[in-house]
């Protein structure tokens, strides 16, 4: 039962205070420029993996439109295109008014039934090369993340943030529990301290969730992922490196052997 972070002995975060570094998944990992040729399926993408990842949750608004044109470097033409496709689609409501914007819909349509963009995702992967290849990008990047992020001294603000993310994730509902759970992962990867990581561990994660949505599941298998997770957490909080590596490194040995099982 989880009361509240564990402390160790001159506890790092108390002498960081809220120094250390904001945390901003959404803004590392997604709302970034996306490559030229494919301006509107990559803006279209790059949204509709921040919804699916839980980076903007259900009811929260994602930035202005001009915000959004400027960080994915494409023109507001093209963001309002691709706002209006995800919006048909069911991913998003728009507002008018003083209080207005587009805000994501409390009620997400359920995987695979997005666009074309994100069944081609769903699609190409399922191979046994594609499978491997996943899951196999996943542990170096996943299990290097643990242990980066428990070598670090981390500020009150990463440590609080950390230990939250574990707690939604371990009540989360069936529905929601895909999408909480990718942003605890997408949140040890931001407290690894190397800005280039989080948008490899995003995009790998995207490709997982697809090949995870083909498959059940499991209540048994939610209830050993959250004790999973608390393991890791722990570990990193406690800064033990090698034990954090050895829990991530067994929590995706799981989801790998149903991946496989169902899939392979």
């Amino acid at each position: 039962m989880m009361d509240a972070a564990p402390r160790d002995q001159g506890d790092p975060g108390d002498a960081a205070g809220d120094d250390g570094p904001r945390l901003s998944l959404a803004d590392d990992a997604l709302f970034r420029p996306v490559r030229a040729g494919n301006s509107f399926e990559e803006t279209v993408a790059r949204l509709l993996q921040t919804i699916r990842l839980g980076l903007v949750a259900p009811g929260d608004a994602l930035p202005a439109e001009r915000d959004l044109a400027a960080r994915f470097a494409v023109s507001r033409d093209t963001v309002r295109d691709a706002i209006r496709s995800l919006a048909d689609a069911g991913f998003v409501v728009s507002r008018r008014g003083r209080y207005g914007g587009t805000f994501v819909s409390a009620t997400l349509p359920p995987a695979g039934v997005a666009n074309a963009v994100e069944d081609a995702v769903a699609d190409a992967e399922v191979t046994a090369a594609g499978i491997d290849d996943a899951l196999g990008l996943r542990e170096i990047l996943e299990t290097g993340a643990a242990r980066a992020a428990a070598g670090r001294t981390l500020s009150a603000q990463e440590r609080e943030s950390l230990w939250r993310r574990l707690g939604e994730t371990a009540a989360a509902s069936t529905e929601d529990y895909r999408r909480l759970d990718s942003r605890l992962h997408l949140t040890i990867a931001e407290l690894a301290g190397l800005g280039s990581l989080v948008p490899l561990v995003a995009d790998n994660r995207t490709t997982v969730n697809a090949l995870l949505d083909r498959i059940p599941l499991l209540d048994p298998n939610i209830g050993h992922s959250n004790q999973q997770h608390e393991a890791v957490v722990i570990a990193i909080l406690t800064g033990d490196a090698d034990r954090a590596a050895a829990a991530m490194r067994e929590h995706l040995d799981g989801s790998a052997a149903l991946i496989r099982g169902f899939l392979g």
